[in-house]
Order: structure tokens, then C-alpha cells, then sequence
């Protein structure tokens, strides 16, 4: 018994010419409105990705567990999903969980360095974004009390260091006591 081929239309197959001619034309007319070809996924195989994805495995997800840390990632997932479906404060659930990661993948740097930069930058931005914030806030405070926010000069102004009154009163004392030892070992 003969082992069946797969239907593929025999004029494709047999046609390679490198300039295009009214059959070619034809054929590429025939192969978009043809029936999928066999590229394409078939919906199975959608419903296949679709439920790799759902169960975890999204590409930053495989990318985790390809590198040294995947137990500790595995550990951390597990935590996450028990506190999502408990309804818990995941970051309170799974702060041992997402320290013991954060140690891991310090350890394994060369490989996870993509995320730890992307981690490193997130958390930057958030702090800028807290600064800015406690920077319009002290401004609304200012503004409400009446009191001028500070210009651009008076911070600078503020922010080079000034000697104390108490000091610069030192500073001459010991420099006049230094004019005076000066004097009396000349004489001497």
C-alpha cells in the first residue's frame, strides 16, 4: 500500500522559471486564494501556544529557566500563583522567594544580565519619579504657607558650603596667636 502525499497543487511544483510569466502571475493568484499552506499553523497548534503560555512558559519565563537559577525561579513562580490564588499581598507572601531569586541571579550575572539592567533602570526610574514627587509636594506645602518656592540661584547658593559664625571667629584667633608666637620668636 502506498503512503499518501500531501496535496500540493502540481502546476507550484513544477514551475521555477526566475522571470515572471502569465502562469506564474496565475499561480501567485492561485496560492493566496488557495486553500493554507502548510507554513502556516494550524489552529491546534495556536491552541497549543496558547496553553504553554497560560500554564507559564512565555519567553522571559523559558529564559529564567534556561539560565542556573531555575529551581529558585520555579520556587519563586510557585509562590506567586499560590498568592494570587489565595488572594495574599504577593509581596509579603513571597519576599524569602524573590530575595532568594534576586541572590541567584547575582550569582549568575553573566546570564541574567539583560534583567538585571532592565531591573536596575526600572528601579531608577522609580526613583526619580519618588524625588519628583517629594519635590511637588514640598512645592504645594510652600505655596500653600505662602512661602516662595526657591530659585534655581538660592538653592546653588544653599548648596556651597558656608563656615559657621563660631568658626571663622576660631580661625582668626588662632591665626592671631600664630602672629603672636611669630613675634615673640623673633625676638628671641
Amino acid at each position: 500500500m502506498a503512503s499518501p502525499e500531501p496535496a500540493v497543487d502540481p502546476s507550484l511544483a513544477q514551475e521555477t522559471p526566475t522571470t515572471p510569466t502569465p502562469t506564474t502571475a496565475h499561480s501567485s493568484a492561485a496560492e493566496q486564494e488557495g486553500p493554507p499552506q502548510p507554513q502556516e499553523p494550524a489552529p491546534a497548534a495556536e491552541g497549543e501556544s496558547e496553553e504553554v503560555e497560560e500554564e507559564g512558559e512565555c519567553g522571559f519565563c523559558l529564559f529564567m529557566k534556561a539560565g542556573g537559577c531555575r529551581d529558585t525561579f520555579v520556587a519563586w513562580e510557585e509562590c506567586v500563583e499560590a498568592a494570587q490564588k489565595e488572594g495574599a499581598d504577593m509581596v509579603e507572601r513571597c519576599h524569602e522567594a524573590t530575595a532568594n531569586l534576586k541572590k541567584c541571579m547575582d550569582a549568575h550575572a553573566d546570564y541574567y544580565a539583560p534583567v538585571l539592567m532592565a531591573e536596575e533602570a526600572v528601579n531608577e526610574r522609580a526613583e526619580a519619579e519618588a524625588a519628583a514627587a517629594a519635590a511637588a509636594a514640598a512645592a504645594e506645602t510652600a505655596k500653600a504657607k505662602g512661602w516662595e518656592p526657591a530659585t534655581e540661584g538660592e538653592i546653588k547658593e544653599e548648596a556651597v558650603p558656608q563656615p559657621a559664625a563660631g568658626e571663622e571667629k576660631k580661625e582668626e584667633t588662632i591665626a592671631q596667636k600664630e602672629k603672636k608666637e611669630e613675634a615673640v620668636s623673633e625676638k628671641v
